[in-house]
């Protein structure tokens, strides 16, 4: 724990969290805005999940990468936000137009991908976005979503045939 007391110890808790939040603020609101479909919430959650990152980064152990940790109290944070009784009343669609800007420029071709993947079912989508877009191993989405190895590749494996089916279907290449 870093002592209260210790400026050194504020100061380098400090600089720690502003690494964490610099380096997977891109990722953690992209990850958030796929999720709950909208912009503001999604904004609000990636807030939300630094907080909680800030509060209990003390008790971060290494059993885990910082990406895993902070994708996982990430997908809690959106999976809070979707069980609330507000959010449930409204009807949220995703066009690629309103995402926030990626890191790597889409091409044309990836609208139809996009529009795919957040067609999937919502355990297949949280896998395709954590294992393609967020690029964590099958054994980090596992600790992250608290469900076992083989869950998730299975669920990977369905909804790469649910979108090579979709792709397919519509006359596109994958």
């Amino acid at each position: 724990m870093c002592d209260v007391k210790d400026p050194d110890s504020i100061s380098h808790r400090k600089q720690a969290f502003e690494r964490l939040v610099k380096t997977y603020q891109a990722g953690v609101l992209r990850t958030c805005y796929l999720y709950l479909c909208d912009a503001t919430l999604a904004e609000d959650a990636a807030q939300e999940t630094f907080v909680k990152v800030f509060r209990t980064m003390d008790t971060f152990r290494g059993e885990c990468s910082e990406k895993t940790w902070i994708m996982k109290i990430a997908m809690h944070t959106c999976w809070d936000i979707n069980r609330s009784a507000w959010h449930r009343l409204f009807n949220r669609h995703v066009t690629p137009e309103m995402l926030p800007e990626a890191a790597v420029p889409f091409e044309d071709a990836d609208d139809d991908l996009v529009q795919a993947v957040m067609g999937l079912p919502l355990k297949m989508r949280e896998v395709i976005l954590l294992y393609y877009y967020q690029g964590l191993k099958v054994n980090e989405i596992a600790e992250a979503l608290g469900i076992s190895q083989s869950s998730v590749s299975g669920r990977l494996k369905r909804g790469r045939d649910r979108l090579k089916a979709y792709l397919e279907g519509s006359g596109k290449d994958e």
